[in-house]
């Protein structure tokens, strides 16, 4: 009863309010496990503002009919480099000024924009400046069209890391695209700088990485005291944490000391999964790029450090991801997209099916939960009355074929239509 008074009140509210928009479908994932068959979702100006059905649709309401196609929440991708490339990005960043990286940046995120990726977590990217800052900001004033972007401006690494330039001779003097500190007191600067010029994440280099030049991504950089002097700074202005991290030892350092999220994770053991169960640590595996790397036909010399380590590699990494996946570590999802082409993101979901999960499962990785790692979730993350209208749609039904995700044919965010084939 109280349901359809609620509902009374809204239809009655119709009568006095703006002209809404009704966008009909025949299907929607809703983003919080449910499928409701025959929808009609009502727009106001950029939320939304009722899910009901076609006998109730306001009759002036403006009438977006997609047919057959299934609606879904606008995808999260919670690890984005939107300043890399596919190439040598160690030298490609030191090319292009800040503002080249800028232009590039834009270009990215509305290509992924397009291909149904309503928000972008960026963890860190290839450019002295804040490049992607100021896109987000762009994109925030109403200057250009793009996603919600939220995260780290520059990843943070130890002197001879993964974000420091370990290739040149000691004579050269060049500036890192990673924020390079030793020491808690370097560590603390290193966060107040961060989030002074506008990183409301702060990404940490626990590890050697993948694609980098002269670390190992099996050895631990940061001590325990460097990482809790970044949690604890970042947590003073409310800005969470999130680890790269692929060794064992320090995936749990980083939990210990309190990040939110770790990074990649590739070779993660059960005392380490059990740690993030008891923290409540999300994992962001990133399975994609270890594909991209993967492939028998990758012979790009300047990724031949990761190309190499991936082969190595990749099988022992699923079988920890399916582990962590049964053992109840919480997912998100993450591409580690670096400038490939936007459509081949959304294969990450193909290999979410690889550790054991179910479609919806994958899906819901990709809006609630990584909604709620953003703790954004009264606002994205589903289709719900009073959220942000950000809502994509595919011709097919990707609980039977997940990868009609990769072929999105309809983009609205906040209620302005962004792609409608």
């Amino acid at each position: 009863m109280r349901y359809f008074l609620f509902a009374a009140l809204l239809l009655i509210q119709f009568s006095i309010s703006a002209q809404k928009t009704a966008l009909i479908a025949k299907s929607l994932i809703d983003g919080t496990g449910k499928v409701i068959s025959n929808p009609v979702v009502i727009i106001d100006s950029n939320k939304i503002f009722l899910i009901t059905t076609k006998e109730n649709t306001p009759k002036d309401a403006k009438i977006i009919d997609l047919g057959n196609y299934t609606l879904l929440p606008g995808l999260i991708d919670m690890h984005v480099h939107p300043n890399l490339t596919t190439g040598d990005y160690q030298v490609d960043f030191l090319k292009g000024s800040s503002a080249t990286k800028a232009l590039l940046g834009l270009k990215n995120v509305q290509d992924l924009l397009a291909a149904g990726w309503t928000t972008l977590r960026v963890a860190g990217d290839g450019d002295v400046g804040y490049a992607n800052m100021e896109i987000r900001n762009a994109i925030n004033k109403g200057l250009f069209a793009g996603p919600h972007i939220y995260g780290a401006a520059h990843y943070i690494s130890a002197t001879g890391g993964g974000g420091d330039i370990n290739f040149f001779s000691y004579e050269q003097k060049v500036i890192p695209d990673g924020l390079i500190v030793d020491g808690p007191d370097e560590m603390r600067k290193a966060v107040r700088t961060e989030i002074k010029y506008g990183s409301d994440w702060i990404k940490l280099l626990v590890t050697g990485a993948m694609m980098t030049a002269g670390d190992n991504p099996n050895n631990v950089h940061f001590s325990i005291e460097e990482m809790k002097a970044a949690v604890e700074e970042a947590a003073r202005r409310n800005v969470p944490v999130m680890a790269h991290a692929h060794a064992a030892e320090g995936i749990k350092l980083a939990v210990k000391a309190g990040v939110r999220t770790i990074e990649h994770g590739s070779f993660i053991d059960e005392e380490a999964m059990d740690l993030m169960i008891q923290h409540g640590t999300y994992l962001i595996p990133t399975m994609m790029v270890r594909v991209y790397f993967g492939q028998p036909t990758n012979d790009n010399i300047v990724l031949s450090k990761a190309v190499e380590i991936a082969k190595r590699t990749n099988e022992q990494v699923y079988q920890n991801m399916k582990l962590a996946f049964k053992k109840g570590v919480k997912f998100g999802l993450g591409t580690d997209d670096i400038g490939w082409p936007a459509v081949y993101s959304a294969k990450e979901f193909e290999e979410y099916l690889k550790l054991g999960m179910t479609p919806m499962q994958a899906i819901l990785c990709a809006t609630k939960k990584n909604a709620e790692i953003l703790k954004k979730d009264k606002e994205i993350g589903s289709i719900e009355a009073g959220k942000l209208a950000d809502i994509i749609a595919v011709k097919g039904d990707p609980l039977k074929d997940i990868s009609e995700l990769q072929k999105v044919k309809f983009v609205m965010i906040g209620g302005k239509i962004i792609k409608s084939e």
